[in-house]
């Protein structure tokens, strides 16, 4: 597609990489960021004053915002916005399911067309643009603006033609990796207790039956050298299993290792708000202690 200008709503640890990513892949880039675009905004991007501003100012808008709640009041002002340009939102939060629906509906109010498109890879996946991105909504809008996409996500997933369809992914896949990080340092604390070295438990799971991401990347990168600096908060991530969990619950799903995994985070939540989510090693060796 013909180069344009871009929006970029939410210039937080995942959106400012993010675009500014797209900025050096020659595109314009006009953001906004409701805590402080000036102090966010990378090098090269255009400053919009609202909402309403960048709305008027661009066709397509790309959101990075933290909860539904935020992506909600973002849409019920992209659609108000007066001389408003906007004809394409694609949203790169995690909200969930029935946030995603609710907003296309919204969107659709004001032919607005709405791409589902979380993101997953961290903070070092933004600033290397190695993102995995799962998309769902129209797919020829999906393939129009797959060159931008393709800035910020090295992997990008088409999941289907509904919206909601990208957010089940990213929350599955979430749950995952909260699964494989708690069970982990369970299963290495349990080992240290008995004399083990972690290193070489690592090694041991990494060639064996046992390997997933917390032991290739998490353990040997960021909890062994004790950096602690994935990116990601315990808050973010119980957000995500917590809708998660909303989402199973509507059906008949089982949820009994959900719940298990959730009520850990939600005990971490409570003694380490804004941790990254690396420390739940941290967390299951104290809580060992305790027991």
């Amino acid at each position: 597609m013909d180069k344009t200008t871009i929006g970029f709503i939410g210039l937080g640890n995942m959106g400012a990489p993010m675009a500014a990513n797209i900025v050096a892949a020659g595109h314009d880039v006009c953001a906004f960021d409701i805590a402080g675009t000036e102090s966010r905004a990378p090098a090269g991007v255009h400053i919009a004053n609202s909402v309403e501003g960048i709305a008027t100012a661009c066709e397509i808008l790309l959101l990075s915002l933290p909860d539904g709640k935020a992506v909600t009041e973002v849409a019920k002002k992209i659609t108000s916005a007066p001389q408003r340009t906007t004809c394409a939102v694609v949203d790169h939060s995690t909200v969930g399911v029935e946030t995603a629906q609710t907003v296309h509906r919204l969107l659709a109010t004001a032919e607005i067309a709405y791409l589902d498109a979380p993101v997953s890879g961290g903070t070092s996946g933004a600033h290397q643009g190695t993102l995995a991105l799962m998309a769902s909504g129209d797919h020829k809008l999906f393939n129009r603006l797959d060159p931008i996409l393709a800035t910020v996500a090295k992997n990008r997933f088409y999941i289907g033609p509904e919206p909601g369809q990208g957010q089940a992914m990213k929350l599955l896949n979430n749950f995952l990796s909260a699964t494989a990080m708690t069970a982990t340092s369970e299963a290495v604390t349990f080992g240290e207790s008995l004399g083990l070295d972690p290193r070489i438990m690592i090694d041991v799971f990494n060639a064996s039956s046992g390997q997933n991401t917390a032991t290739s990347d998490k353990f040997p990168r960021r909890i062994l050298t004790e950096q602690f600096d994935a990116g990601f908060t315990i808050d973010l991530l119980t957000k995500d299993i917590d809708l998660y969990l909303k989402e199973i619950i509507k059906g008949t799903n089982q949820n009994i290792i959900a719940k298990s995994v959730g009520r850990v985070l939600k005990d971490m939540l409570s003694l380490m708000p804004g941790a990254d989510f690396t420390r739940i090693y941290s967390f299951t060796k104290e809580q060992s202690k305790r027991n």
